[in-house]
């Protein structure tokens, strides 16, 4: 009885390293605006969620994010792409943690800590571009290593005017 529970626990983890796609995530879905997104890093899924999805444009929003780190993070840097039919057609990068300056409360998180962030967000725009593409995000530490990566779709057609 032993030898097939550890066979079909062993099985099971074999399936699970073999999967590296995630499931697409809906974080919003009103009449005119959807986001979805997906991890693109094949060991590692994160939960994120958005309250009030009208308010993403305009407003100040309130997000739920969590995840565990298989990395530290002593320096952190994010690097996103818009891409409309396959194409990168903008590209953004920054440091959001480093040496002498740390943008975010989870800069010097260590390895296997839960990292998890409640609260405001407000992206400084003001409209979400119309239209279907993918915000590619990549959040790589001091090591250049994957801390998290996400592909989110976006199907916008809010009228702003």
């Amino acid at each position: 009885m032993k030898t097939s529970n550890a066979l079909l626990f062993i099985l099971v983890l074999l399936y699970i390293n073999a999967s590296t796609q995630w499931p697409t995530h809906t974080v919003c879905k009103e009449d005119n605006l959807e986001i979805y997104y997906k991890s693109c890093d094949p060991q590692q899924d994160f939960a994120l969620s958005i309250d009030h999805c009208p308010d993403i444009a305009t407003h100040t929003f309130n997000i739920r994010a969590a995840a565990v780190l298989r990395h530290s993070i002593k320096e952190l840097y994010v690097k996103l792409n818009m891409i409309v039919n396959g194409r990168t057609v903008l590209t953004y990068s920054e440091t959001l943690c480093g040496p002498g300056h740390s943008k975010l409360i989870f800069c010097g998180k260590k390895k296997g800590e839960h990292l998890s962030y409640e609260g405001p967000v407000t992206l400084g725009i003001k409209e979400i571009p119309q239209g279907d593409y993918t915000i590619s995000a990549k959040l790589t530490n001091q090591d250049h290593v994957i801390v998290a990566c996400a592909d989110f779709t976006v199907k916008n057609y809010l009228d702003y005017y």
